[in-house]
């Protein structure tokens, strides 16, 4: 009788299962074709989406911060993918070339109520807000345990120059978790140099979607992996082996219909618990999005479910139970006419692609935008281009609009983006906005205890493991591609045993010369 090869079985289609497929593929010599992957949605990528076209209007519910210094997993993955442009090119060599020519040097980083380019030569610190930084970022995570950022630091901080900036370059609110803002600063101390120009941030040659997400699948698919889609798991049974757990049969339903596959004793299961982009929803330019929440969607059901008795398994509602401290809204603007870009490249002195974003540091809703380089979509025609934007405040009334921005329309949210430019309404007569509303966007940030978020592979399981921005990485940070990546790897090396180093997680923040640069700039 011969051995069955182990299977392995990833439910949820977004970049921490594709990462785990492909170290499984690459160095645990794993056959693609024994690999399955559940997704509820007729698409891969999870939160690195990208859909529309020049017609109905592009719609990116976000983007994740990218630099080269750091990402060390995310860039050994895709050392290994090639890219789609150029098969000979690693997705990660197609990077580098592309941020070699497009280089980062934002010379509009905040603008006031004014419509006047805000100094940030200084970051505006007291020596109050100094001493206070530097306390909470030498401070022991245990002692902060589930603290905000407001048990720490002043209410002057909120209003420095650097929070602005800091705050919407990684969408912090003040409410948020203190660990996870200590963890910021020392993960990107580099980043506290340059803050003001963006220096350090790195872009796909294409949105996240078209650059990462689609070659990663296509190399997966040129594996053998198979793709369950419009799949929705909502159960795992499950047997006490020796005190582990061990995951026997998922369940899930596809088109409607109730279907279950056996989970072999040597076969793996890994599980994306939780997600940022859970029950979000898109408007139009005469719609707002709607409201929706956790009950409409059912995307934490199988964490809560499985978490319910088990501590091991973390504590979900430490995230999830606050859309009033977890949500903001972003906006996708489809142009075709180049008279908003041209006038913002007068007003900003930066061309597209090399400015990052533009934050009015006054408005209601705290609104920013970003006009990447053009096309910012891979099937993009010439002469359409396409902006991005996002607003922390969409409770707020409007500062040109008599209403919450949660509450606009596409056209709305225009006409208030026009009056903080100053920008006559006609220039946006032909657009297409569509926004997007996201209730738990930022729920990976709210303050928790340590153990409410479960190890890659909790200790109890033998054949589970979570992979997902709400698991306990030591002195990584949640919101950013790489976390999921490590996660991932980390799930992999762990179950299958693999005897290869994860890469390190690079102390820049141990550097002399970083620490005196960051000192420098904090001193000014």
């Amino acid at each position: 009788m011969t051995k069955k090869n182990k299977k392995a079985y990833l439910l949820g289609g977004g970049i921490g299962s594709m990462a785990a497929a492909a170290f499984m593929i690459r160095d645990g010599k794993i056959a693609g074709e024994d690999i399955v992957i559940f997704e509820a949605s007729p698409l891969m990528g999870g939160s690195l989406d990208g859909a529309g076209n020049a017609e109905r209007g592009y719609s990116l519910r976000g983007g994740r911060m990218l630099t080269t210094d750091n990402y060390e997993c995310t860039w050994d993955l895709f050392k290994s993918i090639p890219s789609l442009n150029r098969k000979e090119q690693s997705v990660f060599d197609e990077t580098l070339a592309f941020n070699e020519k497009h280089k980062a040097n934002s010379m509009a980083r905040l603008v006031d109520r004014r419509r006047a380019k805000v100094p940030v030569s200084s970051m505006g610190f007291s020596m109050q807000d100094r001493l206070e930084l530097l306390k909470l970022s030498n401070a022991d995570e245990a002692s902060l345990g589930a603290s905000c950022i407001t048990d720490h630091l002043s209410p002057t901080f909120f209003e420095t120059e650097f929070w602005y900036m800091w705050a919407t370059t990684f969408a912090f609110q003040p409410w948020h978790s203190a660990v996870e803002f200590k963890r910021y600063l020392h993960r990107f101390m580099l980043e506290f140099s340059r803050i003001e120009t963006l220096g350090g941030v790195k872009r796909t040659i294409y949105n996240q979607y078209d650059s990462f997400v689609r070659p990663l699948h296509a190399w997966l698919i040129d594996q053998g992996v198979q793709f369950c889609m419009d799949s929705k798991v909502y159960d795992l049974d499950h047997q006490i082996v020796n005190e582990q757990f061990v995951v026997t049969a998922i369940h899930y339903q596809q088109h409607a219909i109730d279907k279950v596959v056996t989970v072999d004793e040597d076969d793996l299961v890994f599980f994306q618990n939780g997600s940022m982009t859970d029950a979000s929803s898109i408007g139009s330019m005469d719609a707002a999005p709607k409201k929706l929440s956790k009950v409409d969607s059912g995307g934490w059901k199988l964490w809560e479910k499985l978490a319910e008795g088990r501590p091991e398994f973390g504590n979900p509602a430490a995230f999830n139970s606050s859309i009033a401290e977890s949500s903001w809204e972003s906006f996708t603007v489809t142009l075709k006419d180049p008279a908003f870009f041209n006038k913002m490249q007068q007003f900003s002195g930066n061309e597209p692609g090399t400015g990052g974003l533009v934050t009015f540091k006054d408005s209601n809703w705290l609104m920013s935008i970003v006009l990447a380089h053009q096309p910012h979509f891979a099937n993009q025609p010439e002469g359409v281009q396409v902006f991005w934007g996002y607003a922390l405040f969409p409770d707020r009334i409007g500062d040109f609009v008599a209403k919450p921005m949660a509450d606009c329309n596409g056209e709305e949210i225009l006409r208030e983006l026009c009056g903080h430019l100053r920008f006559d309404l006609e220039i946006v007569n032909n657009a297409n906005c569509i926004p997007c509303y996201m209730p738990y966007i930022t729920s990976m940030f709210m303050p928790r205890q340590h153990a409410d978020r479960p190890l890659p592979v909790p200790k109890e399981s033998k054949n589970l493991a979570f992979i997902s921005q709400f698991v306990e990485i030591p002195d990584d940070v949640v919101f950013t591609v790489e976390y999921s990546v490590r996660a991932a790897q980390m799930a992999v090396y762990q179950l299958l045993k693999i005897d290869r180093p994860i890469p390190a997680i690079i102390p820049h923040d141990k550097s002399l010369r970083t620490q005196f640069e960051a000192l420098i700039k904090a001193l000014r």
